[in-house]
């Protein structure tokens, strides 16, 4: 859809084919037992710049995202907030001030990230997270509670598997940028209502068409009718289209929605669970009027992929009542698993699909860059649409 946006805002007349009911690919709608839910919980951060000037250029409204400054709290003791200072003054003051780990391990974090802002944040070797954790001193309590699950968050991918060189680059771009760069935008709207629908709206309003539930399986078919094209599916999907596709591995994000009694919320939007199953559960009520209904976050692979649905459910709603004595029984529960949200992001991965002649690749997964997120998909988006219309 941001490949679509671009090239409409150029007068270049388009046609997208969707395979799905509701345009955004793995970030969307869906109905569950008659009850429409996102297909993932996703967090957006402030520095991703591409992804909110197409979200303005479709006419999303402000409103549609709560922006906080960044805050990781935990239902445990672990509690950091950005201090509002200028550029890394806020963050040193952050992780100085944090609560739940010891003044040695606070400092150690500032030093850790003073270093890597010195280093402008490269690496001329990649490694797995982890190792270089490790090689810094950052392999205690502060990487439970703050290295490990922004990668995890991030990446999607656990931190012995992850790219160092992916994981930097995120760091720069957010707690080595701006303070606002940091910020935490949660959205109060459907992941459709976000961007796709509108994005769709706006290309047909400039002569494009959006044809729902028109999946394509020959190139060859499209290229006759068609002068460009820009392939835009899952890197799972690509061995259908384009046969010699790279192999990818991927990793999964289970999302566990717990409707409880109405008055039942978080102390805040986003709250941190960091001893189990659950890494971060958001407040719909708070965010979409959804009262009561608790969203579950588990990231990258691990145990829990041999649990059958109605396990994780149950496990989730266990971990919450730890968190939050007295929250009741769930009145009902939906478990939805992206088995391949997104590749695992490791060392070496960002492997680009063989270029053929008027065809151009999009996705989160072909970012040279960025982890597969929604700035990346878009990014990807707005490269490709370059690339065809200069």
């Amino acid at each position: 859809m941001a490949a679509a946006v671009a090239l409409a805002e150029r007068g270049v007349g388009v046609t997208v084919f969707e395979a799905g009911a509701v345009p955004g690919g793995r970030a969307r709608r869906v109905v569950s037992q008659g009850t429409e839910l996102d297909n993932g919980q996703h967090i957006l951060i402030g520095a991703y710049a591409e992804l909110y000037r197409m979200m303005h250029t479709v006419g999303v409204p402000e409103n549609a995202l709560l922006r906080v400054p960044l805050e990781i709290r935990y239902a445990t003791q672990f509690h950091f907030r950005r201090r509002a200072l200028p550029g890394l003054l806020g963050l040193a003051g952050g992780l100085l001030t944090a609560r739940g780990i010891s003044f040695a391990e606070r400092v150690g974090a500032a030093r850790f990230i003073a270093g890597l802002r010195r280093g402008h944040f490269h690496l001329i070797d990649d490694l797995p997270v982890s190792e270089l954790l490790a090689r810094n001193g950052q392999d205690g309590q502060v990487a439970h509670y703050l290295w490990r699950p922004l990668c995890v968050s991030a990446l999607n991918t656990p931190p012995e598997l992850a790219s160092a060189k992916v994981f930097l680059a995120t760091l720069r771009d957010t707690l080595g940028g701006a303070a606002a760069a940091s910020d935490l935008l949660l959205p109060r709207v459907d992941l459709s209502r976000l961007f796709p629908e509108p994005a769709a709206d706006y290309v047909r309003a400039h002569g494009g068409e959006i044809r729902l539930q028109a999946p394509v399986k020959d190139l060859g078919a499209l290229r006759q009718s068609f002068e460009r094209i820009i392939v835009a599916v899952g890197p799972h999907q690509l061995k259908t289209l384009v046969p010699d596709a790279p192999e990818y591995s991927y990793q999964p994000i289970y999302t566990c929605y717990l409707q409880y009694a109405d008055g039942v919320r978080l102390p805040l939007p986003m709250l941190g669970l960091a001893d189990g199953l659950v890494q971060w559960v958001f407040d719909r009520g708070a965010l979409l009027g959804e009262k009561g209904r608790l969203a579950c976050v588990i990231s990258a692979q691990g145990d829990h992929q041999q649990m059958s649905l109605d396990e994780i459910a149950e496990r989730c709603h266990r971990e919450l009542a730890a968190a939050l004595p007295g929250i009741g029984k769930p009145q009902w529960s939906r478990v939805i698993a992206e088995k391949r949200a997104t590749i695992t992001c490791s060392p070496g991965v960002k492997a680009m699909p063989t270029a053929l002649d008027g065809v151009s690749f999009a996705g989160d997964y072909t970012d040279p860059e960025y982890p597969p997120t929604l700035e990346a998909a878009v990014r990807s988006g707005i490269r490709a649409a370059q690339a065809i219309s200069g």
